[in-house]
């Protein structure tokens, strides 16, 4: 069985950072992109940031020069290191991972960033 586990949100003051974590669990093979995506209440879940494997990296426009996306060489995590947060930045994250032939969710962690 596939889990994909996060970590990391809570509440943070406006300016402040947060690293958010996923740990995968269970075989996954072929892994083609890992990235993060968010849901802000009311609207519809965004891309902030995601690795396609052995090429580039891609960020959301709101995410350029605050976030970082990494991951380890075995692909057993991805994390995003957000810094500089901003109000607009509260949303429920998500994790995703991608292989050949299924697409799978992390159950998603909260972030709040207060003014």
């Amino acid at each position: 069985q596939v889990q994909l586990v996060e970590s990391g949100g809570g509440l943070v003051q406006a300016g402040g950072s947060l690293r958010l974590s996923c740990t995968t669990s269970g075989s996954i093979f072929s892994i083609n992109e890992m990235g993060w995506y968010r849901q802000a209440p009311g609207k519809q879940r965004e891309l902030v940031a995601r690795i396609l494997i052995g090429r580039n990296t891609i960020y959301a426009d709101s995410a350029k020069g605050r976030f970082t996306i990494s991951t380890d060489n075995a692909k057993n995590w991805v994390a995003l290191q957000m810094n500089s947060l901003k109000p607009e930045d509260t949303a429920v994250y998500y994790c995703n991972v991608v292989t050949r032939t299924n697409d799978y969710w992390g159950q998603g962690t909260q972030v709040t960033v207060s003014s």
